[in-house]
């Protein structure tokens, strides 16, 4: 049973990382290249970990357990880029980068002290092979237990609370699914773990339970297959939503005369250039949507010592006198202040009267709130007549404010 799992497996996870190596070559990416490495290596070891492949390549080298030394390899290698993809999901660039710098020192020695002890195994005069049926071998003990301490313990702890926690904050729901479907796969290699853990205990203590090997095979069958389709998801998934994704590229299309009027006057906004391709945007569509939402509030956050109090009231006569009400009327006050504040930001001049935290709308229902929030802000700031008007008649608004940075202020 074992030998079809593991071949099931392999296959998947060739697929899976073919799909992964042609989405890298088009938009290369950190996190995406983690990806590809992860499943790179889960397609090598599972496919070496084959039973009759796994033989055949040690009677070839000469070398009992080499095969499954290379899978274990290949399986802390897995472990070491997902935890890396994560990090960079989850932290500052500066922190993650640091943590990941810990995690492969952490696997470098785990594996090297693996390399010494599989190296000390082939000094028998009678050859052990590296599974549970063999713990009564201290080297044997010690290394499964490296194993699976280092490479599954540790990681796959640190994996499934990571996936959990950004999954919490997370925008994109394609990348929030597959965190969680992630998290559950590394769960369950948990108990993979804890299962091996369990029967190298029972067997250095004398008894000879059977079953070990099919257990194993179904829970890293179960385990390979959830962190695959969960790796893979934020990529494929946006595929079965056709229609959500016209929507959200309308929005990502109507979101552009703000976002580039922003970007123009604060260039540090915008940290990813190929979206300004269309088909790039469309090849992923929620990170290209997410990205242009962020960058919107990131700007309107920079303007704010440009934004003045005195620029409500003109806009709310304006308003008046056009009819407006509700959602439209707010949402045209709020062009109107940031219309005027980009102008301030051109002159460097900061506001007179600075308008209050809370003079801007927030919505309150969550990222699909935010998201037609600020499409409809940007309609109205490229379309709207009272926001021309208040740019036209706050040009009279006595300024006693100063450039910014000016030391006489």
């Amino acid at each position: 049973m074992d030998t079809i799992l593991y071949g099931v497996c392999a296959i998947a996870g060739w697929f899976a990382f073919s799909y992964m190596l042609r989405l890298q070559r088009r938009q290369p990416s950190q996190v995406r290249g983690a990806i590809c490495v992860a499943l790179g290596a889960f397609a090598t070891g599972i496919t070496l970990a084959i039973p009759p492949l796994a033989t055949s390549i040690d009677q070839a080298s000469g070398l009992p357990n080499l095969a499954k030394f290379v899978s274990h390899g290949c399986a802390m290698t897995i472990a070491a880029s997902a935890e890396h993809m994560l990090l960079h999901l989850a932290l500052p660039p500066a922190k993650a980068a640091a943590r990941s710098r810990r995690w492969v020192w952490v696997t470098g020695g785990a594996l090297l002290t693996m390399a010494g002890l599989f190296a000390y195994t082939l000094s028998y005069d009678t050859p052990v092979q590296l599974t549970v049926e063999y713990a009564r071998d201290s080297a044997v003990t010690a290394y499964l237990l490296i194993f699976m301490v280092v490479g599954f313990f540790a990681y796959c702890t640190d994996i499934t609370r990571l996936c959990w926690r950004f999954a919490r904050i997370c925008g994109r729901p394609w990348l929030r699914r597959g965190l969680r479907i992630t998290a559950v796969g590394a769960a369950v290699a948990l108990l993979y773990s804890t299962n091996k853990i369990a029967y190298l205990i029972a067997y250095w203590s004398g008894y000879q339970p059977t079953g070990e090997r099919e257990i194993a095979a179904v829970l890293v069958t179960i385990s390979a297959l959830l962190m695959m389709i969960g790796l893979t998801m934020p990529a494929w998934g946006p595929i079965l939503t056709i229609t959500r994704r016209w929507d959200d590229f309308r929005s990502y299309q109507r979101l552009e005369p703000l976002w580039r009027d922003l970007v123009d006057a604060l260039p540090e906004l915008e940290l990813d250039a190929s979206l300004r391709r269309r088909l790039g945007a469309v090849r992923d569509i929620d990170y290209a949507l997410t990205r242009r939402a962020a960058e919107i509030r990131d700007g309107c956050l920079a303007l704010r010592p440009y934004m003045d109090s005195r620029v409500t009231a003109l806009a709310e006569q304006h308003a008046e006198r056009a009819g407006l009400t509700g959602d439209e009327r707010r949402a045209t006050i709020e062009a109107a202040h940031l219309a005027c504040a980009l102008r301030a930001h051109q002159r460097g001049l900061v506001a007179a009267l600075p308008l209050p935290p809370d003079g801007l709308h927030r919505p309150s229902d969550g990222y699909a709130g935010e998201i037609a929030w600020l499409t409809l802000v940007s309609s109205t700031y490229a379309r709207s007549l009272v926001v021309a008007q208040t740019l036209a008649t706050s040009r009279h608004l006595p300024v006693h404010g100063s450039a910014l940075g000016d030391p006489s202020r």
